[in-house]
């Protein structure tokens, strides 16, 4: 028995052992008792995971890839999954820290990431491949073109990584695209507990008009009359670090 990638799931299954051998090990297996893989596809990197220590519990949506894990590998029964990755309850659920891996569909890339910041608290750290621009936008810094929105909101809670890229004839059927592997190692930021809402809304209306200046990008939230003269306003998005941003939220935040 074998699966077929599914169009409309995104599914691109990775051939070849050494590069899957490598993504496990990108992970660290230190202080956390459960590893959450994102979308087995057959295995490839399930094979690795089983071996170690940690409970594995598989987020898969595809019956077909379910049937044939429970086939093919005598530690994956029925109990091992918990559906869509996107819809799992993490409150509720993982009872204890979780790490997240997988292979993931270019489809849902970006909704994966902000589903882990959202939950941070529970996820200590996540190896994942990703289509390579995603990969790189999420690992960029301060004035390049690839530092935006997910730069920022990712990096608010993670250090991030860029581990390696994968080219397309690695897998079947290849993509279109070259993929890349980033880690994640939760290193949240001081000053941002409380405060995530304003965060983000700063962020995003700051880059969402990246070329204008802060000043004006961010006249839609009514910026406090204590900092209408902040040296940061001068400044388009894209010139602020991180950790700019998390001290212009405090500000803003104090003085509102």
């Amino acid at each position: 028995m074998s699966v077929k990638a599914k169009k409309h799931l995104g599914q691109h299954f990775l051939t070849d052992e050494n590069i899957a051998r490598k993504i496990v090990e990108g992970l660290s297996f230190e202080k956390y008792g459960n590893i959450l893989e994102v979308g087995p596809g057959m295995g490839v990197l399930t094979k690795y995971l089983i071996e170690k220590e940690q409970h594995l519990y598989l987020a898969e949506i595809d019956h077909e890839s379910i049937e044939y894990l429970k086939e093919n590998y005598s530690k994956i029964t029925e109990k091992s999954f918990v559906g869509d990755f996107l819809k799992y309850d993490f409150p509720n659920s993982a009872k204890e820290q979780t790490a997240i891996i997988g292979n993931f569909p270019y489809n849902i890339s970006s909704q994966i990431l902000f589903k882990i910041i959202d939950h941070y608290e529970l996820i200590p750290e996540m190896v994942g491949m990703f289509q390579k621009e995603v990969a790189e936008r999420t690992a960029a810094v301060p004035r390049t073109k690839d530092y935006g929105i997910l730069s920022v909101l990712v990096q608010a809670y993670y250090d991030v990584k860029y581990l390696f890229t994968v080219h397309e004839n690695v897998f079947n059927p290849p993509p279109k695209v070259k993929s890349g592997v980033i880690k994640l190692t939760r290193n949240p930021k001081e000053g941002l507990a409380g405060n995530e809402i304003i965060f983000k809304q700063i962020v995003k209306a700051g880059f969402n008009q990246r070329r204008k200046k802060l000043s004006n990008a961010l006249k839609i939230l009514t910026i406090p009359d204590a900092l209408k003269t902040h040296e940061f306003l001068d400044k388009r998005a894209e010139e602020l670090s991180v950790s700019d941003f998390i001290l212009f939220t405090k500000l803003w935040k104090d003085n509102i």
